[in-house]
């Protein structure tokens, strides 16, 4: 199982009440609501193995290079030596370190690479592992990886920290007309993403590019339908996929995930009990984890 740690406390810092604090009034709403949800993953679907993938650099330079306004809506202030520093809730930020201390306390892994984002992390520990793969994300980027032969498929949580939906391949064809994870990605190019500072392809929505791919099978079988007049595409179609050949000769690399990020090494076993208890105790005592922890080692140890 494959946690995407930061779509996850988001969900959680917006799923439940700021109101949750510790002892001396600081918010943990995001602390106590991802531990909570994580007990009820392990609880719900047991995994032998279980990691916390962590954003090292949530808007890498290499995928900016290529596209520039990628995520750039979400820019608070650039650096040219680490990560730009990314719009978050003045009430959120404190408490990612609180969730790291406390997994790392618990003992369970952690893992990120300097210059790539969690799903970029996740795509290689998928790719690597022979299967079955759940990841957790409340990103639909991570639909891309959806592989029912490998047995890799997504969680995705639909009402803040509520019981996940399974994205499988049959998934994606209902909700999206693609047949794979692999079409996924194509799609979500093709129809770019205003969140993700993706402009896609002018004229071309959801339904558009679901169709484009049913019919030519990829992108690279969309793009080469463009130059072949016995293609069946419309000119409409040619003009708008002829003007943003640009970005789809980059978007590819953008959009879809690494596969092959050097990660340190790790233990992703699940632990039956703390790695670290006294300094897990001194944290549950300083945040007042209360009931989210006991329920969350309680799962761990059942």
């Amino acid at each position: 199982m494959l946690l995407d740690a930061a779509s996850l406390y988001y969900r959680a810092y917006f799923g439940v009440p700021e109101s949750v604090r510790a002892p001396d009034g600081t918010p943990v709403n995001a602390v106590r609501g991802l531990l909570d949800f994580i007990a009820r993953l392990v609880r719900d679907h047991r995994p032998g193995d279980l990691v916390a993938c962590m954003d090292n650099d949530w808007r890498p330079h290499w995928r900016v290079e290529l596209i520039p306004s990628y995520k750039a809506h979400r820019v608070v202030e650039e650096s040219a030596e680490g990560p730009d520093t990314e719009e978050t809730p003045d009430t959120l930020s404190p408490q990612v370190p609180v969730i790291e201390e406390v997994l790392d306390a618990i003992g369970i892994a952690r893992v990120g690479a300097d210059g790539y984002e969690a799903d970029d992390v996740i795509g290689t520990l998928a790719r690597r592992v022979g299967g079955p793969v759940d990841v957790v994300t409340g990103d639909r980027d991570l639909f891309q990886l959806v592989d029912d032969a490998r047995g890799v498929r997504v969680l995705y949580p639909v009402k803040g920290m509520g019981d996940p939906m399974v994205v499988d391949e049959a998934a994606l064809r209902e909700k999206y007309g693609v047949a794979s994870g692999a079409a996924y990605a194509d799609l979500a190019l093709l129809r770019g993403d205003p969140s993700d500072g993706l402009p896609g392809v002018a004229g071309v929505g959801e339904k558009t590019a679901a169709r484009l791919l049913e019919s030519y099978g990829d992108l690279d079988g969309v793009l080469a339908a463009v130059g072949d007049p016995a293609s069946g595409m419309t000119p409409a179609q040619r003009r708008r996929l002829e003007a943003a050949r640009e970005y789809l000769a980059v978007a590819p690399k953008v959009v879809r995930v690494a596969g092959d990020v050097a990660l340190p090494e790790f233990d992703p076993a699940l632990p039956a009990e703390p790695l670290h208890a006294q300094k897990l105790e001194e944290l549950a005592e300083r945040w007042g984890l209360g009931g989210s922890l006991r329920r969350l080692l309680d799962a761990l140890a059942g």
